[in-house]
């Protein structure tokens, strides 16, 4: 008798999947929380056991935010405060890298920001041997540059490293036609043509990021990664959220 196909069967060869740093900690607390790394590693290794190669760009929020600084005192100035939170990726980086290392699953770290003594520097080309060898590739430290969030980072690296889709892990399942969690009839789409979102002024990534996304066809996938196995049927090409792309 032959077995049932696999409901969790990847749709995309190669994805790049941008992480928020509150996916690693405790609910708006700051700092990283272990219970919810290993969650999300274990997601990850099971993603990779299906033979997906798996690039993935971390943030920092759960320990530093460069905006937290801003309010008009400029004794930390808005440059450095972005090089903070930088590091602060890289925290988070590291500490991925280790839990799904001890879940027998084969990572690099590289950081845009140079730390040799933790982390690779970011080479493309490297990335992409790295993707190929089946070793999954977390990517921290930005762009290396202020003045841009991880979400350009993520567009960035994803057309660099000419992914077939930007995964977008979020606290929300998708794009909605106004904020859910101020408006109970809030709608949210399930496709989206790039040209219908900047029409609309609808959210999905900072606005540079997007616009590389659009100018590289790079299609984005918003979506909960809170709800069971989010990550895997994102990957599967369920629908958990909303895909922003050429045809909508």
């Amino acid at each position: 008798m032959p077995s049932a196909p696999d409901p969790l069967a990847p749709k995309y060869r190669r994805v790049l999947l941008k992480l928020s740093g509150e996916s690693l900690g405790h609910g708006g607390k700051s700092g990283i929380s272990l219970d919810e790394t290993k969650a999300i590693a274990e997601q990850l290794k099971r993603v990779h056991a299906r033979g997906v190669q798996l690039a993935v760009v971390i943030g920092g929020g759960n320990i530093l935010r460069g905006a937290q600084f801003s309010g008009g005192d400029e004794r930390i100035k808005p440059a450095t405060a972005d090089y903070m939170g930088m590091l602060a990726t890289v925290m988070n980086g590291l500490a991925l890298q280790d839990t799904l290392e001890t879940l027998g699953v084969e990572t690099r770290l590289q950081s845009a920001v140079r730390m040799e003594t933790v982390a690779e520097p970011y080479i493309r080309r490297r990335a992409i041997r790295h993707l190929e060898k089946g070793r999954v590739v977390i990517l921290a430290g930005g762009t290396g540059n202020p003045f841009v969030t991880t979400d350009t980072a993520a567009a960035l690296r994803g057309t660099e490293l000419e992914v077939e889709v930007v995964l977008k892990a979020t606290k929300v399942d998708g794009v909605y036609d106004s904020d859910p969690e101020r408006n109970a009839h809030a709608v949210r789409y399930d496709r989206l043509t790039y040209d219908q979102v900047i029409r609309d002024g609808l959210r999905v990534m900072d606005i540079g990021a997007f616009e590389m996304c659009k100018q590289a066809r790079l299609p984005i996938m918003v979506f909960d990664y809170k709800r069971e196995n989010a990550i895997e049927k994102a990957i599967a090409g369920h629908s958990i959220g909303t895909v922003v792309g050429d045809r909508g």
